[in-house]
């Protein structure tokens, strides 16, 4: 479980990373070529690492439903929606924003059982926990406009 845990902190980090950079690169090109670029370079990536490591078996595919073939195009959107999102909300809030969503998505697909997840019971508290993150995006997000309203009252008075 701690392993997990460690490699679950991990992904995290790793998106808000990619995240800055995909930022980055959408400043010097289109979203479209960022999304080639990332998912392109990923795809190198990938198959490098899976050759190295799964050598012959990285073709082999058993029992795979048919929609687990969109997965990659699922990724297009991803990178394109990020970027975008986080051009005009900044990295923090279009992150926030994100991994809310993932959680209340993964909390209905769970409760509902869907593509193949074991149903897991919905229960209040599961939804109060999401609640509370959403919360949180509202305390951040309305707490950064007052304190802009603030350092624009100082600025008045100085």
């Amino acid at each position: 479980m701690l392993l997990g845990i460690v490699l679950a902190v991990i992904a995290g980090a790793l998106v808000s990373l990619q995240t800055i950079f995909n930022n980055k690169v959408n400043e010097r090109t289109g979203s479209w070529a960022t999304t080639t670029l990332v998912l392109g370079t990923g795809f190198l990536a990938s198959l490098l690492g899976s050759l190295v490591f799964e050598g012959k078996n990285t073709f082999t595919f058993r029992h795979m439903q048919l929609w687990y073939w969109f997965s990659g195009m699922i990724g297009v959107g991803v990178v394109f929606c990020l970027v975008q999102g986080m051009k005009r909300l900044g990295a923090t809030y279009a992150i926030s924003i994100v991994l809310t969503a993932q959680l209340g998505t993964a909390l209905l697909w769970d409760s509902l059982g869907w593509l193949g997840l074991e149903k897991i019971p919905f229960t209040f508290s599961k939804l109060i926990g999401v609640l509370v993150i959403i919360g949180g995006i509202l305390v951040f997000k309305l707490g950064q406009g007052r304190t802009k309203a603030q350092a624009r009252k100082h600025e008045a008075c100085t």
